[in-house]
């Protein structure tokens, strides 16, 4: 996002939120003002925004007050849960479920978006040693962020994890050697790469290239970096459709007389059809101009993964020789269809539960809505995806501390995986005092952090000022500290929930609900319960259900596909363990 996107995003945003920005201010959430939502600038090529919301056009009339009939009138709809719906002039303005706080209504046209998060693999971790014939096998493990590193079956061995280095071991000459992040959308990419070889090659060269629009091992770009004998290192721009090789332009000598162990970074730019590359020893500061700087557009290869792939020529008599990996960085990155949701409902919180007693003060409360831009649920969830900017708050406990911006899930263990346990006053960098007294303190390697619960708890907790508890609730009056709990004990009414094995239809869905999954099944196959809690988005532009939740292996809050389908629809892990809907 440039700086001036963001002033004019911060400025936007000062005039509205209930958190400020920086001056006086205020605590959570509590009284709002009417004006327009905040909205991320849409996408423009690599450097812009990560994600963004965007509203459509208003004129000056929509700041006008709304002009609803006097009186409102309201109707109980059939179902479970209980629902009022409130009219004027025959058009839906509010629908209040019973028993609950939530209030959807109709407002100016939204769309949420989001795009690849940048990322970087410094191969910081351990990894386990599972059995040969385990079926998932990892080698190289999961990148922070990046998803899944996927390598050869066939040279399994050659493959291994110390930490700081990803290692290939060339055995034998004459096979590639390819590992690739199982990310299949991504189209324009800025990405480098940091590796080094651990021998000068004898009889024949050896390389390493940083691969892209991979759609496997014999159909894929690459920028390649050849270490031949004599100590030179020459660099080629390549591509491999159908096993066949292509130049892309003709080679150029990178380096003579480069000793073993000496560390190369290979960086690629490509927008569009427009590719370029460059490669320089790591020790020294990156050229400014690219290597190579060509246009080619190649249908198959059009989105793809990155990767990196590691050669010895046939007549290498030297191994074998390791190359180690110490960085795959991908600075920005834009997936072929992002997801993307559009629709017009805003969703508010009413200070009490509504017990289904339609009253003038009640009635107030509507009218004000109407027509109000004011942040609501979503777009506060909104406001930690990727790419976000920060936001302090201005007075109360979190004073001068961010409380909105872009969030990760959590920081790495040994063996790289994510920990989860990041709350809403752990990113804020603050202790805080539960209503039974309980003190939590703050947490110095999890700022900026929010697992999904802590996700939750900081849209519907910290921001719209639903009470919380410390950890397990049993009242139905606090939001609980783990999804488990929150299926069963959070404030409101419970939507649906699975049958058996069986997902629920969740027929009376809305954005806003609280969307529960048994997604680790086997933590608990005796009595199945939910693991993992997202927030109700909306329908996509495929017409598939899609929802906002906090994980772990894009890092952080997001509505995407990465590691998993944001989707309740389909036979995606999501889809298949749906397991409890419930509306604050």
């Amino acid at each position: 996002m440039s700086d001036t996107s963001r002033r004019r995003l911060l400025a936007a945003f000062a005039a509205t939120a209930a958190v400020p920005l920086t001056g006086p201010a205020a605590t959570p959430a509590r009284a709002v003002a009417a004006a327009d939502v905040p909205a991320f600038p849409g996408p423009g090529g690599l450097s812009t925004a990560r994600s963004w919301v965007t509203t459509e056009p208003l004129g000056a009339a929509h700041f006008a007050p709304v002009a609803l009939t006097t009186p409102l009138t309201t109707t109980v709809l059939s179902g479970t849960p209980a629902c009022t719906e409130v009219t004027s002039g025959g058009k839906r303005v509010a629908l209040l479920t019973h028993g609950a706080r939530t209030v959807v209504l109709p407002g100016p046209q939204r769309t949420f978006a989001e795009n690849k998060r940048p990322f970087a693999d410094d191969f910081m971790r351990t990894l386990p040693d599972p059995a040969p014939a385990e079926e998932d096998r990892v080698y190289w493990g999961t990148s922070p962020g990046g998803g899944k590193w996927v390598t050869s079956e066939t040279f399994r061995t050659d493959y291994s994890v110390v930490p700081g280095t990803g290692i290939i071991d060339l055995t034998t000459a004459g096979s590639s050697r390819h590992a690739s992040l199982r990310d299949d959308e991504i189209t324009d990419v800025d990405v480098r790469c940091t590796a080094r070889f651990d021998k000068v090659p004898t009889g024949q060269a050896c390389s390493f290239a940083l691969t892209f629009g991979y759609v496997g091992t014999q159909n894929h770009y690459r920028a390649r970096l050849s270490f031949l004998t004599s100590g030179a290192v020459e660099m080629r721009l390549e591509k491999e459709v159908d096993n066949t090789v292509s130049s892309l332009a003709p080679a150029a000598t990178a380096a003579s007389g480069v000793p073993a162990g000496t560390d190369w970074t290979i960086r690629v730019r490509r927008e569009g059809t427009r590719i370029q590359a460059k490669a320089w020893r790591s020790a020294s500061a990156e050229p400014s101009p690219w290597a190579f700087d060509i246009r080619d557009s190649t249908p198959t290869l059009s989105k793809g993964r990155v990767g990196v792939r590691a050669l010895a020529n046939e007549g290498c008599t030297n191994l074998p020789v390791r190359l180690s990996v110490s960085r795959l960085e991908v600075d920005a990155a834009n997936w072929a269809a992002l997801p993307t949701v559009t629709h017009g409902d805003w969703v508010r919180l009413l200070p009490e539960p509504f017990d289904g007693t339609w009253t003038p003060a009640l009635e107030q409360t509507i009218r004000g809505w109407s027509g109000s831009t004011v942040p609501d649920v979503l777009a506060y969830a909104a406001m930690f995806l990727g790419g976000a900017p920060a936001v302090t708050a201005g007075a109360g406990p979190a004073q001068g501390r961010q409380v909105l911006g872009e969030a990760g899930y959590g920081y790495l263990d040994a063996q790289g995986y994510r920990l989860e346990g990041a709350d809403f006053h752990e990113y804020m960098k603050v202790g805080w005092t539960f209503p039974d007294g309980t003190y939590k303190g703050p947490s110095s390697k999890q700022v900026g952090n929010l697992d999904c619960s802590g996700y939750t708890r900081m849209v519907y907790g910290y921001h719209l000022g639903v009470p919380l508890a410390a950890g397990e609730d049993t009242s139905g009056t606090r939001i609980p500290r783990t999804s488990r709990h929150i299926a069963d004990y959070a404030p409101g009414v419970v939507v649906d929930r699975a049958t058996g094995n069986t997902p629920p239809a969740a027929a009376l869905l809305q954005p806003g609900d609280l969307v529960l999954f048994n997604a680790d099944s086997s933590d608990d196959e005796v009595s199945p319960t939910a693991d993992h809690v997202g927030i109700y988005l909306g329908l996509d532009d495929g017409d598939k259900r899609r929802f906002l939740s906090s994980r772990k292996t894009v890092n952080g809050p997001t509505m995407s596909d990465l590691g998993g389908a944001s989707l309740l629809d389909g036979s995606g892990t999501y889809a298949k363990t749906l397991h409890t809907v419930r509306r604050i």
